[in-house]
């Protein structure tokens, strides 16, 4: 997937807010320029022309002039900060999930796993598909292949070559007839719905009839257009859910033509794309979709502006949701801690500029660079005591100002589609940042979301990380804050959550693991029923029994996997602990690496050195198989059969011996 470029520099909001205060007095004048330029924030402007939907916070654009003077607004808000942006690969990585769901499969005799997602029935493409009889994989990059290429008569040199993947069907079961069936010439995430395998490549989407196995073919083609990426998919309701990203051409924003189905353009006009009536800083254009898997053919479509930073997006029974930081008016918070806080340190008649400043007919950016020449102009009437003074009294009052407002400068903003018509339902906001989608979950018609604030690095080499706090926020149907709790793991960040039911589990890291409990039966008045502080990290969580949660994550560089007891959520527990002399895992980075299988209570855990198979029976953590061959991507069982899969091939464990029975190599 694409990545978007990175800025070369990062800042925290406190130290930004302290910087400018003395960017502001003159301390450094040519970096108070660069500040005004880069921390200008647009005034709001009229709203683009609404269709007969109308969400709240959102509007569509008029025109392609529209759109354009959005856009020179939002500019002014790039770089406030600084901005991490990241690509839209796989997922790292609920609503009731308290076990691995099983998935039906061709034959009701079949004990079937299926691929490990967030919300039961909703499915989420990966490299690992199976209907019980076959397995559909597609690999990444194979193993250097040796071969002699002649340069000379008298010389012979032998380099190596990789073979183009290719998507792989096995025959699967019964375990002794495992072969290869067929190859498609593509690789890509899959979704597997009745006889259709949907592939998704780096730049289409193909659906091919997989009826027989042996003589596979097309069904349709979709086509990405330029600078057009895939963020994510899921398979619900019989209908393909696509949520693209097109980056915004400056020169023509729209309309824009993301996708061509069978040569067909599929274009969105300027008046179908939603921005926020607030500007906030886009480099982005999102386009959701609903596909016929069958035939390819887009049924439905929605598209809304915003910044592929640190964008996330979750899929719930009743809606779709994505997510954009962006940042409050810096002006606005500058001005009023002025006003607030300085009264003791500056003369009234700085006060009476603001005021009529505020009122200007005039952009984020231009009143920004105003102010700073009204402080300015006072410090040039102290003498260098005065001014010395002046610069530390605000530094600290700055500092403290910041603790207290930190949430008012660092937000995201949430979209609400509705998953039935998909039509943007909502807009809301909350603080902070998400780490990923399980930093969202949707249950009896409330949205609980996770939220880092305070993560931002200073530029120009002053560095450091601001005091970071953690906080919960429940949201109702309007996406409006009823409940939140605050300030959970103080100068630490989120690593992990999870929310089950009326609960909710979070880990935060610094040098210690703290293991929050949350009760959330109350979306009104949430609270954090229990803390558990523990060496190490989990960064992935998974519910195994209804009190019994599995963290997988790191211990000083080792892979640590730990069994919490949450049956008193005053007091959860660690039941047991166990450290892998491992430096990896790919559960580490997406979730669909994990499997667990409840029948024999056991989970696969694929490392770099080798694989590895636990029992979490009667709470203790046991390593029931270790399997030097390295190189697992993922698992899944059929019947009491474990099927181990790597770029090289497939292995079967007997799940009742744990022994190898069969072996087929690609």
């Amino acid at each position: 997937m694409d990545q978007f470029k990175t800025p070369n520099f990062k800042m925290n909001q406190k130290q930004a807010l302290i910087l400018l205060v003395v960017f502001s007095l003159g301390v450094l004048s040519v970096a108070g320029l660069f500040l005004a330029k880069y921390f200008k924030i647009p005034s709001p402007k009229p709203p683009g022309i609404f269709t007969p939907h109308k969400p709240e916070g959102v509007v569509v654009f008029s025109s392609k002039e529209d759109f354009k003077e959005y856009l020179e607004e939002s500019k002014s808000k790039e770089g406030y900060f600084g901005t991490r942006t990241i690509g839209f690969g796989r997922e790292v990585p609920e609503t009731t999930l308290p076990l691995a769901p099983e998935m039906k499969a061709a034959e009701p005799t079949l004990r079937v796993s299926e691929t490990n997602v967030q919300v039961p029935g909703i499915d989420e493409p990966d490299i690992l598909k199976t209907d019980g009889k076959n397995i559909y994989f597609s690999p990444g990059k194979s193993w250097p292949i040796w071969r002699p290429v002649p340069l000379m008569k008298e010389k012979t040199i032998y380099p190596p070559y990789y073979k183009e993947p290719k998507i792989k069907i096995i025959k699967a079961f019964p375990p002794k007839e495992l072969n290869l069936l067929s190859e498609i010439e593509e690789t890509g995430d899959l979704l597997l719905y009745k006889n259709i395998l949907i592939v998704f490549s780096h730049d289409k989407l193909q659906g091919f009839d997989v009826k027989d196995p042996k003589n596979v073919s097309k069904k349709w083609e979709a086509n990405l257009e330029r600078d057009t990426y895939i963020v994510t998919s899921r398979l619900y309701n019989k209908k393909v859910y696509l949520v693209l990203k097109q980056r915004i051409n400056e020169f023509s924003p729209c309309p824009i033509r993301p996708l061509k189905v069978e040569g067909e353009d599929i274009e969105i006009k300027c008046q179908e794309i939603y921005h926020p009536v607030v500007p906030v800083s886009i480099d982005t254009t999102f386009i959701a979709m609903v596909l016929d898997p069958k035939t390819g053919k887009i049924e439905k479509k929605v598209s809304f502006v915003g910044s592929s930073s640190q964008s996330v997006v979750y899929m719930s029974e009743n809606a779709l949701y994505i997510t954009y930081p962006y940042y409050e008016s810096f002006f606005k918070v500058f001005a009023n801690f002025l006003e607030e806080e300085c009264r003791d340190l500056l003369p009234n008649w700085i006060f009476s500029k603001i005021a009529k400043l505020r009122n200007y007919d005039l952009s984020q950016e231009a009143k920004l660079l105003e102010l700073r020449l009204i402080l300015e102009k006072y410090q040039r009437s102290l003498d260098q005591d005065e001014r010395l003074k002046l610069e530390n009294e605000i530094r600290n009052k700055a500092e403290d100002y910041f603790k207290t407002h930190m949430r008012e400068l660092e937000k995201t903003g949430i979209v609400k589609i509705d998953a039935k018509d998909l039509k943007i339902l909502k807009k809301g906001d909350i603080p902070g940042r998400l780490l990923n989608q399980f930093s969202l979950d949707e249950y009896q018609g409330y949205l609980r979301v996770a939220t880092t604030v305070g993560q931002r690095f200073l530029p120009f080499g002053f560095g450091g990380r601001s005091e970071t706090k953690n906080d919960i926020y429940v949201l109702d149907e309007n996406l409006k804050i009823v409940g939140k709790i605050q300030d959970l793991g103080v100068g630490e960040r989120i690593y992990s959550a999870r929310f089950i039911e009326d609960k909710g589990y979070l880990v935060t890291f610094r040098r210690i693991d703290p293991f929050f409990v949350l009760d959330l039966s109350d979306p009104k008045n949430p609270q954090l029923k229990g803390e558990l502080k523990i060496p190490g990290y989990s960064s992935y969580l998974h519910p195994i029994e209804k009190d019994k949660i599995l963290g997988i994550g790191k211990d000083n560089w080792q892979i640590k996997i730990s069994l919490f007891d949450v049956k008193n959520p005053e007091k959860p527990e660690e039941l047991d602990k166990y450290i892998l002399d491992e430096t990896f895992s790919d559960i580490l980075s997406t979730h669909h690496a994990f499997l667990l299988d409840k029948k024999h209570q056991i989970f696969f855990l694929p490392g770099s050195k080798g694989d590895y198979i636990f029992s979490y029976k009667n709470d203790k953590l046991e390593l029931k198989k270790a399997i030097a061959e390295a190189g697992a991507r993922r698992a899944l069982y059929i019947e009491d059969y474990l099927y181990i899969v790597s770029d090289r091939g497939i292995s079967v464990i007997d799940e009742n011996t744990w022994e190898k029975i069969e072996e087929f190599e690609f």
